[in-house]
């Protein structure tokens, strides 16, 4: 997956991803590298299951290593904020860190590009807000607290 478009990272996310294409790129190859030594010691490659499970770890690895290094060509940082709203219809407080690319909505962290960021983002305290979700459903949310 090779990206053009610009990927807003916070500076822990770059250093994760760094982190993962130095692994990929050295101790994963290796790895690879000498899986695929193996199996070609096996004999036949025609019918050898573990070169070809090992040849696609390699063009799985190679893809992602592609695709790490456009993502951080193409990365801007971003700093996390921290969001405090309450779903006024349900009258449910959530907290949220708004980032960049890297989210677990489970943890908390979403993406700045995501409807809740977009619609919080530049408001203050007291503020009440509109946001129509991804599956079409409008809401009323008043922001609580936003802090960087």
């Amino acid at each position: 997956m090779v990206n053009a478009k610009q990927i807003d990272l916070t500076v822990q996310g770059k250093k994760e991803l760094e982190d993962e294409l130095e692994w990929r790129k050295v101790s994963e190859r290796d790895r690879i590298k000498e899986a695929i030594q193996v199996a070609r010691e096996q004999g036949d490659l025609s019918e050898n299951a573990d070169y070809t499970s090992a040849r696609e770890e390699q063009s799985k690895n190679e893809a992602r290593i592609t695709e790490i290094e456009d993502m951080l060509k193409h990365a801007r940082i971003v700093e996390i904020t921290t969001i405090k709203i309450r779903y006024v219809a349900k009258n449910l407080v959530k907290e949220f860190q708004v980032c960049g690319s890297e989210t677990d909505p489970f943890a908390g962290k979403i993406s700045n590009e995501s409807p809740l960021a977009k619609a919080v983002l530049g408001h203050k305290a007291g503020d009440h807000v509109f946001m129509t979700t991804e599956t079409g459903k409008d809401m009323e949310i008043e922001v609580l607290e936003i802090k960087k």
